[in-house]
């Protein structure tokens, strides 16, 4: 009986006669776990002429002291000197001999691998580029790999571990993939200028420069991205700010739909205002908005308002009986941050004696982009010219 006559399961041979018996390896085959990525041949005593069997998706690659000899693709293949010629330089073999040499045999499982999760264990706090607000926001999904190039993956990957599978990678892999989301996320709202409460409307977009950036990253290790996306991102419906965010974006549909911009509907908050306060005692601390509610009224609106202001008397604080002569120009004050007005130049003159406006005063009329100092005020800046000096001494008798 011959000394190599029957395949053992291990890849080895025996005589028949004692299965303890072992000799070199002349069959080299594996069929490993779907999960497994690497895995090395367990045996280095091969012979020259052994059969190197690899399946399809599977690639081989032959080690010798570290060094990469030479790797094989689908099918069977009879070692020889021919097709690993660094044997016969690193070995010394004579030609033509089944002589035993010793070499490390990986395979490396090339199949795609898909459904890998990946997600955020704590929230991304992302700024939201329009309403200036920190959101937490999660985000979770699957991806795609394939072992592109073995070699690399070898080298930097695998290093000295006699394995490597899914898990391995999901380790190695789900910091980097998480800090490229949280990075493209943020320069995407950004550059694009998305609310992050928009950000769900976004997701397809957002999932392709999220594949692009991290797939440069995994071609490092020889990794290709078959497919890359996010299932959901997401954030607290019940958080403060998004429920700010919520209400302002609900705001602005509203005026959308009934045809007004938020300068006018803040207009039409003055005119109530106004109208309230009409017939009452009033001083300029009394109906005020706030700093720039009354940018952007249009001159039909400023008419009508201007012809809503009472005239104020200054000596008793009370209006007048008889209704003012039409203002000159409808002009809005800012005292103690709340707007009043709209006040006629005579009325303002009132104001200056009295002390109640000063040069520094912020004032805005219709046409102007924004509130100015009153002393910028073509129309009433005369009015805090120099006091009148007092009267000279009479000379004495």
């Amino acid at each position: 009986m011959g000394l190599f006559n029957r395949n053992r399961t291990d890849g080895r041979t025996f005589d028949g006669t004692d299965n303890s018996r072992k000799g070199v390896i002349d069959r080299i085959k594996y069929d490993g776990p779907e999960d497994e990525l690497v895995w090395k041949f367990p045996y280095d005593n091969l012979t020259i002429g052994a059969q190197l069997i690899v399946n399809e998706s599977q690639e081989a690659i032959f080690y010798k002291g570290g060094k990469a000899l030479d790797s094989f693709g689908p099918g069977t293949h009879t070692i020889s000197t021919a097709n690993i010629p660094l044997l016969q330089k690193l070995i010394n073999l004579p030609f033509g001999s089944k002589t035993p040499f010793s070499a490390e045999v990986w395979y490396i499982n090339k199949t795609v691998k898909r459904d890998l999760k990946w997600g955020t264990k704590t929230p991304m706090r992302l700024r939201d580029p329009l309403y200036g607000f920190i959101i937490p926001v999660r985000a979770y999904g699957e991806y795609g790999i394939q072992i592109s190039e073995a070699r690399s993956f070898m080298t930097q990957i695998v290093g000295t571990l006699h394995t490597a599978d899914i898990q391995t990678i999901q380790q190695y892999f789900t910091s980097l993939i998480i800090t490229k989301v949280t990075d493209t996320i943020s320069k995407y709202i950004v550059q694009r200028k998305v609310s992050v409460v928009d950000i769900p409307a976004h997701v397809d977009d957002i999932s392709k420069t999220c594949k692009e950036r991290i797939s440069e990253e995994f071609e490092k290790y020889g990794i290709l991205i078959t497919n890359f996306y996010a299932e959901s991102i997401n954030y607290p419906e019940d958080h403060p700010q998004v429920e700010q965010i919520n209400q302002a974006q609900a705001n602005k549909l509203q005026r959308d739909i009934e045809g007004y911009t938020y300068q006018q509907e803040r207009s039409f908050d003055v005119m109530d205002s106004a109208a309230q306060n009409e017939g009452n005692s009033g001083n300029l601390m009394g109906a005020g908005m706030g700093l720039g509610m009354g940018f952007g009224i249009g001159g039909a609106m400023g008419n009508q308002m201007g012809n809503m202001g009472s005239q104020l008397n200054t000596g008793q604080n009370q209006l007048h009986a008889t209704p003012p002569p039409p203002p000159v120009s409808a002009i809005f004050v800012l005292v103690n941050n709340k707007q009043e007005g709209p006040f006629n130049l005579e009325q303002l003159k009132s104001y200056v004696q009295n002390g109640q406006i000063t040069k520094e005063t912020f004032v805005w009329k219709e046409g102007m982009a924004q509130w100015d100092k009153a002393e910028n005020l073509p129309e009433i800046k005369h009015l805090f010219g120099t006091s009148t000096p007092p009267p000279p001494p009479f000379p004495h008798p």
